[in-house]
């Protein structure tokens, strides 16, 4: 089977089997941040943004996203242009052994589109869904309230320019 998929804002044409989850046809593409973690939608390490909203790549069919737009952690940044809440990761701590990172980013990534100043109530729901089993979670929310200035800074420095 052959599905048109946008990933990452680019638009891809996909072989996959009819039955065959996300989770596979990202890895067996290429697309590796992509984390095979319980493959039961426990864990979160699979988490990619569709249409704009997380979901755990192991809990859904390739055909159904045929047309929606997939997002992984390097649709937002990658090393040689990492966006501000992968620097905040970074600068925090946050990132142990990088197994939970891409989710636990894109989770962040959906909070701050959604909430630019997210009490730590708000930032625990949002991050739930994601395991992290090297740390204690606090270098994360850390991550997440840096991330929130700096992308606050960014928009103001954009507001700024015009």
């Amino acid at each position: 089977m052959e599905s048109t998929i946008y990933i990452n804002n680019t638009q891809k044409q996909l072989n996959h089997e009819g039955g065959e989850l996300l989770l596979d046809t990202l890895r067996n593409h290429g697309y590796h941040e992509v984390k095979r973690g319980c493959e039961e939608g426990e864990c979160g390490a699979c988490m990619v943004l569709l249409d704009g909203k997380p979901v755990n790549a192991c809990r859904v069919f390739t055909a159904s996203t045929a047309g929606h737009e997939i997002t992984t952690v390097k649709g937002i940044g990658d090393i040689h242009r990492p966006h501000a809440i992968q620097q905040a990761f970074v600068e925090s701590g946050a990132v142990q052994c990088g197994f939970c990172t891409p989710a636990l980013v894109l989770a962040t990534h959906h909070l701050l589109k959604t909430n630019p100043s997210p009490s730590d109530e708000e930032i625990n729901r949002a991050l739930d869904g994601v395991l992290c089993r090297c740390t204690g979670y606090v270098k994360i929310i850390d991550a997440v309230k840096l991330a929130s200035q700096k992308m606050k800074q960014i928009a103001s420095e954009t507001i700024e320019d015009t």
